[in-house]
């Protein structure tokens, strides 16, 4: 900046430019607005597609340039409902699917207005953020049984809780300084075992901490897709005498594919005896421990040296948080604190309370995530949850049972957890024609706004993949979907035979 005379500059600064309203009373109608458009929406979702095709037009008008000059706010707010609220996902909608996606509900969508509100980092200082931050990671090893000496940090999602505890999984086995010396000076290969079915966040992890996508060892799953356990032992012992440094196996707590859970208590056994780090990529189905019919094949969570989850998937809590637990609180610490001087900690003041939360994960810059689940916990209890949870797999095992009962349709895969894997058949059809079918099927399904399962390949053939992690999911959206399936499949089978 040219150097200013002091009038130049005090004038500059009397300029007292703001982004608050100039109209506060115009802002708050539309705020009044906005919340009872939103309550509306979510009391009468069921009444909504799940999910239609962007018109090209709508497409266009959002890849147009920024604006340079100010716009009425009401008409801000009227172009969100014509050219975004429209066109969404889908994944609150009760007849949502795909992938492992959690809908949410009505507190958590105000919970973030107040988070949004307050607008905390939630990282550092004496503020009450960080105390419901720590609460809720408290809560969060409650639910699993976890050790209350362990510690444990929230973040975005699954695939952040993983990489942040194989990182310290990575440092604490390698017994080096890596943090000073790196990989290079520490010698040797480091190995990581999990199944083939386990999540592709597991092998990013991997590359980004520098081990090398090679350093992966996916072992082959059985007909349930659990992790064959001879193979994984054998894997190990031929490692260790090739001499490279075998440090961590990860098991599966409901994998993506199928829900299917590998055996944790045979995989903790096995790290016992080799001294490796175990680690549990429970995204989807840590949770699950709360249901009672699930509790017994989760129960090694509870020794674990590491586990993540997410909490917008069977918290159902909006977008986004997960959470990772470390049982060795020293060695998560090690793995991340620095204390630079602009962050420097006094037992006084807006710098004083709790310890900065950067020093356990990578993030500086936190939004103050717990406050949904901190306010949706005290909404309905964990006994509520645990009830939602053991209703979604209850509905799973139905609509198994729905497929089950149906002479043109086909289980792929046992029903785990909330996931269930099915198609259409015909016995006058080849392979690759029913997986042209049941993709179309599957097509029809979405683009006709009836329901949004996804898909897989389940030993190349194609699936339709229904994920329940849904709390507006009813049985007769489940008979709903079926009817469709057969309906669908039916008509496009007949314009085959033509």
């Amino acid at each position: 900046m040219q150097k200013l005379q002091r009038n130049e500059l005090a004038d500059r600064v009397g300029e007292n430019l703001t982004l608050d309203p100039q109209d506060w009373q115009q802002m708050r109608q539309l705020g009044h607005q906005m919340i009872d458009d939103v309550m509306d929406y979510l009391e009468n979702i069921d009444q909504q597609p799940v999910w239609k095709p962007i018109p090209e037009a709508v497409k266009t008008y959002l890849s147009s340039d920024i604006p340079q000059g100010p716009q009425d706010i009401e008409d801000v707010y009227q172009e969100f409902k014509q050219y975004i609220f429209p066109y969404t996902k889908g994944n609150i909608h009760p007849r949502f699917f795909a992938w492992v996606q959690g809908t949410g509900t009505p507190m958590g969508v105000l919970a973030d207005l107040l988070a949004a509100t307050m607008n905390p980092n939630v990282t550092i200082g004496e503020h009450a953020s960080l105390y419901v931050d720590q609460q809720v990671v408290n809560w969060c090893k409650q639910m699993l049984n976890y050790p209350a000496s362990a510690s444990g940090i929230l973040l975005s999602g699954g695939s952040m809780a993983n990489i942040t505890a194989l990182t310290v999984a990575r440092n604490h086995q390698l017994q080096s300084d890596v943090r000073k010396n790196g990989l290079y000076r520490a010698g040797g290969q480091m190995t990581l075992y999990c199944s083939a079915e386990t999540h592709s966040c597991i092998q990013k992890a991997v590359e980004i901490l520098g081990l090398g996508g090679d350093a992966v060892r996916k072992i082959s799953v059985n007909d349930h897709y659990e992790i064959v356990v001879p193979e994984l032992i054998s894997a190990i012992e031929k490692d260790f005498a090739d001499g490279y440094h075998p440090f961590c196996v990860v098991g599966t707590a409901g994998t993506v594919n199928t829900g299917a859970i590998d055996p944790l208590e045979e995989l903790l056994e096995i790290c016992q005896r080799y001294n490796l780090w175990f680690h549990v990529d429970g995204a989807y189905g840590a949770l699950a421990k709360l249901d009672p019919d699930y509790a017994p094949a989760l129960q090694a969570l509870e020794h674990a040296d590491s586990v993540a989850f997410d909490l917008h998937k069977w918290l159902y809590v909006p977008y986004e948080v997960g959470c990772t637990l470390i049982k060795n609180a020293e060695a998560h610490r090690n793995a991340f604190a620095i204390t630079p001087n602009y962050l420097l900690q006094e037992k006084r003041g807006l710098a004083g309370g709790l310890e900065s939360i950067n020093n356990y994960g990578f993030e500086l810059s936190r939004g103050f995530k717990a406050l949904k689940i901190w306010m949706s916990l005290k909404e309905h209890g964990l006994a509520k949850y645990a009830a939602m949870i053991q209703q979604n797999n209850l509905q799973a095992a139905y609509l198994g049972q729905l497929v089950g009962n149906e002479a043109d349709l086909e289980l792929l895969a046992p029903v785990s957890l909330s996931i269930v894997c099915y198609r259409f058949v015909h016995p006058d059809l080849n392979e690759t024609e029913l997986n042209a079918l049941n993709r179309e099927i599957l097509i029809q399904l979405q683009e006709n706004g009836i329901a949004s399962p996804s898909s897989t390949l389940l030993e190349g053939r194609y699936a339709i993949r229904v994920c329940i992690v849904n709390q507006r999911t009813q049985k007769s959206d489940l008979e709903l979907l079926v009817h469709a399936t057969l309906l669908i499949g039916n008509q496009h089978l007949g314009a085959i035979k033509k």
